[in-house]
């Protein structure tokens, strides 16, 4: 009987009745879960980065080098901490602090795990839940960028201030693409709750075809609400700043971006913050998308899989699987130009939510009217047809004739600059007063008759 009890899923009735020790150990738990998962994934990017590029990596410090990112701070802590003349000392000081903060909050709302025991109170593996949820997890993902742009603005310094710029454009442009494509999850599963969220996804669905024969449908949301969890990802890389989408730190030009004049442990907070919310925005994709803490196929078949503590298990394979994943694109795919990169999320991203949207909301009203199977899927179909129709014969912006080279050369307008040599043979400066390309090497040896120890013969004396 315990354990039918320790494999139901949590519902909103069941927060708010924990001791303030047990909640205190719940966020205790999470902030070290944060900072536990920060250091292995510095660990296991530079590792995995290193296994891509065929290089050893780290292995010096410690088992399999693990304790180099605990050197990495260590030496962080010790670094002079530099502030800028120019800079805004009190925003200075607490933008790094608002980024890590607003990324460790948004793990409050994530569940762990199910029903559980702990020192004999038994409670849900989550810190708190509410009715609107995955509303305080965009919250906290929209309030994290505010750290950039502060930090960026308050440096006072040219470099920083762009960076900033760069990252309020990125948050607006993937926020909307990420809130759109979490609205095809509120529709199937009829909840915000998170907890309410992994128990939609329970069970599978069938579907009927044409009153023939049923199929069994998985119950992630991966799979049925596929292109929402592709948009997702994507928006979930360009919120949290990494490749291919860090523009507001991109090397080549901006120095490094909004942490330019950040030194010391303000420096380790930013970088903190990045790792936390790529940490948080996998567990946040595995709630939604992946079943949350539900053991996968064909784990499902053993009967404890989901009771206890073994979920916890689950839960955190599928957040390293997607951690892995951004590691992936980090060594794999170049860094976006930023006209690319805001092209991808207004024109591209937006647009196919919205039909996908669409889509979705008619067949889900289909499904509560009063229709037989075959009028049903023949509607389906029509409208598939007539998408599929409008994307083939959606007419195509025209590109102008390419031309040769010296037809560009002859269009030149009068009075342009001169064009520098098509053979790419640059001849010798008419300003010189003797010819370079005809003149002699100085090839004459040492100890030769007349040099005289000045290293040249009487002839060119």
């Amino acid at each position: 009987m315990k354990l039918v009890y320790l494999a139901q899923d949590p519902t909103l009735a069941d927060f708010g009745k924990d001791p303030w020790w047990l909640v205190l150990i719940k966020i205790v738990g999470a902030f070290v879960f944060a900072v536990l998962a920060t250091l292995l994934g510095v660990w296991f990017e530079r590792r995995v980065v290193a296994r891509m590029a065929q290089r050893p990596g780290l292995n010096q410090i410690g088992p399999f080098g693990l304790l180099q990112t605990l050197a990495d701070g260590i030496k962080m802590a010790f670094k002079e901490d530099i502030l800028p003349k120019s800079a805004d000392k009190v925003v200075y000081f607490f933008a790094p602090t608002i980024s890590t903060i607003c990324a460790v909050t948004a793990l409050s709302v994530v569940p762990f795990g199910p029903m559980v025991s702990i020192f004999g109170e038994r409670t849900p593996l989550q810190v708190t839940d509410v009715s609107v949820a995955v509303l305080v997890l965009l919250a906290c993902s929209s309030m994290g960028v505010y750290g950039i742009v502060l930090g960026g603005w308050a440096s006072g310094s040219t470099y920083p201030l762009l960076g900033g710029l760069r990252s309020s454009a990125q948050m607006i442009s993937y926020e909307v693409a990420m809130g759109l494509s979490i609205v095809a999850v509120f529709m199937t599963a009829g909840t915000m709750s998170t907890s309410g969220i992994v128990s939609a996804q329970a069970d599978g669905t069938r579907l009927n075809f044409f009153g023939l024969f049923d199929l069994p449908a998985p119950g992630w949301y991966a799979i049925l609400l596929l292109p929402s969890f592709i948009i997702f990802f994507i928006s979930t890389v360009g919120e949290t700043n990494r490749a291919p989408f860090d523009l507001p730190e991109a090397e080549s030009e901006l120095v490094a971006g909004f942490m330019t004049e950040y030194s010391s442990l303000k420096f380790a907070l930013f970088m903190l913050s990045e790792y936390v919310a790529m940490v948080t925005m996998s567990a946040v994709t595995t709630t939604l998308f992946l079943g949350g803490w539900r053991a996968p196929w064909p784990i499902t078949l053993w009967d404890g899989a989901n009771s206890g503590w073994w979920p916890l298990l689950w839960f955190m394979g599928k957040v390293i699987g997607l951690v892995f994943i951004f590691i992936w694109l980090r060594g794999t795919l170049p860094r976006l130009r930023y006209d690319q990169f805001m092209r991808l999320g207004w024109k591209v991203l937006l647009p196919i939510n919205l039909v996908w949207i669409l889509v979705l909301a008619g067949i889900r009203t289909l499904q509560k009217e009063d229709l037989g199977d075959s009028t049903r899927y023949s509607i389906i179909a029509g409208a598939v047809l007539v998408v599929l129709l409008v994307t083939l014969l959606w007419p195509s912006k025209k590109r102008p004739p390419q031309r040769t080279l010296q037809e560009k050369v002859n269009r030149r307008p009068a009075g342009s600059f001169p064009l520098p040599p098509m053979d790419l043979q640059v001849p010798p400066s008419p300003r010189m007063k003797r010819a370079v390309a005809e003149r002699e090497p100085a090839n004459v040896g040492a100890g030769q008759p007349g040099d005289a120890g000045t290293g040249h013969d009487e002839k060119e004396v």
